[in-house]
């Protein structure tokens, strides 16, 4: 064993010897951490979007300005005249201008063709016209969002009140999202959850049993609220993205469940052969420690190199995954042997198998140690690194970015605008428009007419209204034809870009942040990766082997690129969409989730890939747990949320496929005799002085700590 997980070692001792006082402070943690966490959530940037980007930067200078608009998609309201009546009429058109006034808030934006009298707000048959209404919402914010509900509301019912006769709905992004929040999943999604809920329940109660089985919650419930504290504390100082509330409860629940099941294994294994009660949890943990703790230790530098990147999404990421790496570990090195020590008898008697010694069923079943070959066939790992590589191939295709409209929701009042509003001819487009923030002393006509010859924009509008107008400045709305995924959306926005730079005129909008975000972060993603895997290797190497450097940052690299090509194939082509809780191909994965499941994905196969020779066998199946529950969760009709679980627990199961895989190929070598030394059994464990490892003499066990010593270790 070598020095670090010595050290380790001796905090479990120290935990068991102290009990009480660990499981006060955890509890205290647990308790007073959360309490805090929910307060302060509002410290962390809630816009998800690439922050400090160009797009960024013209939305946070339009919403100062103008107090609202910018980042957050307008509302669309649409409107369908009856037969014999046109929308180009000036009394159809000024009841349309009377009842959008009355359906919103003074000093609301509105575009329509009552106010412009541009032929682009009307259908091709001149019966339908849309009109684009920014909500007051302030910043794109979780406050931001309600406010845009309510307003939502208003305008859907002042605008029916006012044109009774007319076909009226109102859509938009955040409509449709929100209708696809509050959809009822089917019958079948609905099994499908119980299903999922109902199996990691079971591999929990089969592996830990009744009461045990709580022993991985607690430990994930108590890591994820100390590594929200700690992220918490520094975006105080620093700008933080709102997904590390995603990130962290998934990488805490995947680790604590297998630090548990090694822990509470390794403390069977020795009650079986005999060893004495108070002695079994520092044993066990002494398993732990030699099995987690360069896992921990190279995951968190890894991770923690992406905090060095200019880029607040991925310096969140980083900053949250090598906080929530070593507090898992550190709460399982401290609650977990200190709980196990105040096990009741009958939690520590387990009996064999008929034939089968105490000592036999253990050691071998569920304590496999890495000597021997995993069972599965070789043809079926060899099949297994095939579909990882085309899954990595795969990840060369994403396109990061909003789903596209029509795939956002099945059904509800804004899918009904939607329709109604593309049935008509009007592109989809019209949700996402851009705006323009023309400077004083630049003519906005002049910006609008410059956009306006941009090809795939259907027009530019320069409005002379007050409310567009503040403090000599000018906003300028340029309404493209393709969504912000697509690639003629994103063309168009670069050359509305280019079109408007020799003015200084900003461009945002809702669906500029999606650019930025691909320029701006995902242009860095591969040097990141790069230094992860460089980090790990070199931690993993100075603790074990270059050998086991080279495995882990190998399975780390093609994990996190594996799993963006899953998103890929199942969700932006479509083939396992529905199946999962969609409405058809997305055409693009929100651009932070591959972001957030690569780095758990990284992050789990680097700590799998470094216990000495694998992760221990414990009762198979018991990595499903965090996908199994992750997928009982999410999958339904909320579509980002579906893409979300499916990053992160396909994450953890490709990297269960990945290391099954690469340890049962055919010639791979056994671990060599320094490696071979350093991996703990549970038997004939030898005793270290106590004064060496951090232990207090009062300690009721005596002054020895049982250590797995290499046999040439000199003390």
């Amino acid at each position: 064993m070598r020095r670090v997980e010595r050290y380790a070692a001796g905090l479990v001792r120290l935990s068991v010897g102290h009990r009480g006082l660990v499981c006060l402070l955890w509890l205290a943690v647990l308790l007073a951490g959360g309490a805090a966490a929910a307060a302060n959530l509002g410290r962390l940037d809630q816009s998800f979007t690439a922050s400090g980007q160009d797009g960024s930067r013209a939305n946070a200078a339009i919403t100062e300005r103008y107090g609202f608009g910018a980042g957050v998609a307008p509302l669309v309201a649409v409107v369908t005249w009856p037969n014999g009546t046109g929308g180009r009429s000036a009394a159809a058109a000024a009841r349309l201008e009377s009842g959008l006034a009355a359906a919103t808030e003074p000093g609301t934006r509105v575009l329509s063709y009552a106010g412009t009298g541009d032929g682009a707000f009307l259908s091709p048959d001149g019966r339908t016209t849309y009109a684009l209404v920014y909500p007051r919402s302030g910043k794109p914010d979780l406050a931001g969002l309600s406010a845009v509900r309510a307003a939502t509301e208003r305008l859907r019912t002042g605008l029916r009140a006012a044109l009774p006769e007319a076909r009226v709905n109102v859509t938009g992004v955040l409509p449709l999202q929100e209708d696809s929040a509050t959809e009822r999943p089917g019958l079948l999604l609905q099994l499908a959850n119980a299903a999922c809920a109902l199996g990691a329940l079971l591999l929990l109660l089969r592996t830990f049993r009744p009461l045990l089985s709580l022993l991985p919650l607690l430990l994930a419930a108590v890591s994820s609220v100390a590594a929200l504290v700690v992220v918490l504390a520094l975006a105080g100082g620093m700008e933080l993205s709102f997904v590390v509330v995603y990130l962290i409860p998934a990488a805490a629940l995947a680790l604590s469940v297998r630090r548990a099941a090694t822990l509470v294994t390794a403390w069977r294994a020795e009650l079986a052969r005999g060893s004495d009660a108070r002695l079994a949890p520092l044993r066990a943990g002494s398993v732990l420690a030699d099995r987690a703790v360069t896992g921990a230790l190279a995951g968190a530098a890894a991770l923690a190199a992406l905090a060095l990147l200019p880029v607040s999404f991925l310096r969140s990421i980083g900053i949250a995954g090598a906080a929530v790496c070593l507090i898992t570990t550190l709460a399982a090195l401290t609650l977990g042997p200190a709980l196990l020590s105040w096990a009741p008898g009958r939690l520590r008697e387990r009996r064999p198998g008929k034939g089968r010694s105490p000592q036999l069923r253990f050691s071998t079943r569920e304590l496999a140690l890495p000597g021997g070959r995993p069972r599965a066939p070789r043809m079926l790992a060899a099949g297994a690194l095939v579909a990882l590589a085309l899954l990595t191939g795969a990840a060369g295709f994403l396109t990061a970015g909003n789903p596209r409209a029509d795939a956002l929701v099945r059904g509800g009042p804004a899918r009904d605008g939607l329709d109604q509003l593309t049935a008509a001819g009007i592109p989809s487009g019209v949700l996402n428009p851009l705006e323009l923030l023309a400077p004083s002393g630049v003519e906005p006509a002049e910006v609008a007419a410059r956009a306006a010859r941009v090809p795939g924009v259907v027009t530019a509008v320069a409005p002379g209204a007050a409310a567009w107008r503040r403090d000599g400045t000018a906003l300028v709305a340029v309404i493209p034809s393709g969504e912000p995924m697509t690639a003629s959306g994103r063309r168009t926005m670069k050359d509305v870009r280019s079109a408007s730079a020799g003015t200084e005129t900003l461009t945002g909008g809702s669906g500029v942040p999606e650019l930025d975000l691909v320029q701006g972060v995902y242009r860095l993603v591969p040097l990141g990766l790069a230094v992860m895997a460089l980090l790990g290797f070199a931690v993993v190497a100075g603790l074990r082997s270059a050998g086991v450097a080279v495995r882990a940052a190998l399975c780390g690299t093609v994990s996190a690129l594996a799993v963006s090509g899953l998103l890929v194939l199942v969700w932006q082509y479509g083939p396992g969409a529905r199946l999962l809780g969609g409405v058809a191909a997305t055409g693009a994965v929100t651009g932070w989730v591959p972001l957030v499941a690569g780095a758990l994905a990284f992050l789990d196969a680097l700590d799998r890939a470094v216990a000495p020779g694998s992760a221990p066998r414990v009762r198979p199946g018991i990595g499903l747990v965090g996908p199994l529950s992750l997928l009982a969760i999410g999958l339904g009709p909320q579509v980002e949320l579906a893409l979300l679980v499916t990053g992160l627990g396909g994450a953890v199961l490709l990297n269960s496929m990945l290391v099954r895989a690469l340890a049962a190929l055919p010639g791979r070598s056994r671990p060599g005799a320094h490696e071979r030394s350093a991996e703990t059994t549970t038997s004939a464990l030898p005793a270290t002085p106590v004064s060496s490892y951090w232990s207090r003499p009062r300690l009721p066990l005596g002054h020895t700590i049982p250590l797995a010593e290499p046999s040439d270790h000199a003390q």
